[in-house]
């Protein structure tokens, strides 16, 4: 018996005769016995066959997928080892962490100082906001700080009002207006500046919370009270204080202005949480990848790499070839698989102690067939037209290759020259121009399909807004913009460059991000 087949019962091979009456008719059965005992022994071989070519199948399915579990073993532990790899050589050196320090409490009470001069030269006797980024901003008090679970029904609101001190200056006075049964945790909560002097109002749950708002002492009994509304506050809370003696406002830009320039302190922590980021992507990430790996998993490798230096990560945009066509992915599925001609596109955003990276690369993969020489020349020695020439050296059966390199070297310089806007009084609309004029005059115009760049802080997207129509804001020393010129073609790829950059009183915009790519290669 063949080890591992299934025994069965012979088939009989002898047929018990009847008893017959003539010779002929003993024939006959004999003819009859003759020609059963050659089907029997047809069907046992048929049968014998069948069994063999079942084993042999089954042989080969237990063969096949242990080849596949080996495989897939194999290519998870390759994971493994790059994500290892990424994760330990970019913890032995986080030099870009040595300057950074959560911002002091002290800054908190500063900054509502500077929303009360805000408010008080604009006539508007009050600011209101919901936990959330701008109250974490001048409180220190985030919306998951106040509610893990979720943004509940019952508001809680901060309010900021100007008033003057004893020693004539404009200064904050904050209260906080509170469901009755919060007020305890409320005052848990080590807002910076804010003491037991301070107002919570608390409101029974079957009350108007805005009504015992007006009611609270807080305001002159007579008349609307002009309230300026934080972006980000809810709608049924505006319209809430509308029906209950308020007039409301939207966001002035007198008061928008405050978060726009940033302190020493927040400039330190930008520069670390963007310069780790391009570190965990670049330094790291990026020179593990080889072909076979997919866009999830690189997610994966990055999320994991971020994570072990304490970052946050809260975006990932990783995507290959023809994904790379639509700037934010649209419908991607992430199994994309990377090959050596891959144009790869990622874009990721983390938090460290309240602020936000976003950075933005595009590249091919290391490789002994696409680095030469010339990747390591710095890009400002070379003219694009150059640049792509020496990038063909590296040979590639690509038919787009070409194309693909010369589109990154546009990229490239659409960038330093919008970099190059960044001065005090510049407008914010000069520096989308300037990207966009040398991707048009390079024949891409209509690929290059959103703005150049944002401010960035505590967001990741703040004011000001670096688009062609925005001529009427003036950049500031102090601010801080992304800087992300890109070029989409539909189908084939994409390609994006985004770094950060501080505005400076004079001179250069100082890049936030450690450093700026040297070439395709090279991000």
């Amino acid at each position: 018996m063949v080890p591992g087949f299934i025994a069965m019962p012979a088939l009989n091979s002898e047929i018990e005769a009847r008893p017959i009456s003539n010779m002929k008719g003993a024939i006959h059965l004999e003819d009859a016995t003759a020609k059963q005992e050659a089907r029997a022994v047809g069907h046992r071989g048929r049968y014998q066959r069948i069994l063999l070519l079942a084993a042999a199948a089954l042989c080969w399915v237990v063969w096949a997928n242990g080849l596949s579990a080996v495989h897939i073993d194999s290519h998870q532990k390759w994971l493994s080892d790059i994500q290892s790899c990424s994760v330990g050589n970019l913890k032995s050196d986080l030099y870009f962490l040595d300057s950074a320090e959560p911002i002091h409490a002290s800054e908190f009470v500063a900054r509502r100082d500077n929303l009360a001069r805000a408010l008080h030269a604009t006539s508007v006797p009050a600011f209101v906001m919901e936990p959330g980024y701008t109250s974490q901003y001048y409180a220190n008090l985030s919306q998951f700080d106040w509610e893990p679970w979720e943004p509940e029904e019952r508001p809680m609101l901060i309010i900021v009002q100007p008033e003057l001190s004893d020693s004539g200056e404009i200064v904050a006075s904050t209260s906080i207006l509170a469901p009755a049964f919060e007020v305890g945790r409320v005052r848990m909560l080590g807002i910076p500046g804010f003491t037991e002097g301070d107002r919570v109002i608390g409101w029974e749950e079957h009350w108007d919370p805005y009504e015992t708002l007006r009611k609270s002492g807080l305001f002159p009994e007579d008349g609307d009270v002009l309230l300026m509304m934080d972006e980000e506050i809810r709608d049924y809370i505006v319209r809430g204080l509308d029906r209950s003696g308020f007039e409301t406002v939207g966001l002035g830009g007198e008061v928008e202005a405050v978060r726009q320039v940033k302190s020493p302190q927040e400039v330190e922590l930008l520069r670390a949480v963007n310069t780790g980021t391009v570190e965990a992507l670049i330094d790291h990430a990026h020179l593990g990848l080889e072909p076979g790996v997919t866009e999830d998993e690189v997610t994966r490798i990055l999320d994991s790499t971020m994570s072990a230096i304490g970052f946050t990560p809260f975006f990932d945009i990783v995507l290959f070839e023809e994904d790379g066509a639509l700037p934010h992915g649209g419908f991607v599925t992430g199994s994309k698989v990377l090959n050596e001609d891959t144009m790869v596109v990622i874009d990721v955003g983390a938090h460290y102690l309240g602020y936000s990276s976003d950075i933005c690369r595009s590249f091919f993969i290391p490789s002994r067939d696409n680095k030469n020489f010339w990747s390591f020349i710095p890009q400002w020695l070379l003219s694009s037209e150059t640049a792509a020439s020496t990038d063909s050296v590296a040979a590639s059966s690509d038919p787009l290759h070409a194309e693909k390199l010369k589109v990154w070297h546009t990229v490239f310089e659409a960038q330093t020259a919008s970099a190059k806007q960044f001065k005090p009084n510049a407008t914010a609309a000069s520096v989308d121009i300037a990207a966009r004029r040398v991707i048009t005059d390079a024949g891409y115009g209509e690929y290059f399909t959103h703005r150049v760049g944002h401010g960035i802080g505590i967001k990741a997207h703040e004011s000001p807004y670096l688009n062609k129509a925005n001529v009427g804001t003036r950049l500031r020393a102090g601010m801080t913009f992304t800087a992300e010129p890109g070029i989409y073609v539909l189908n084939k790829f994409g390609v994006r460059h985004e770094d950060i950059f501080l505005v400076k009183e004079s001179g250069e915009a100082e890049v936030l991000t450690g450093k700026k790519p040297t070439s395709p290669w090279e991000p």
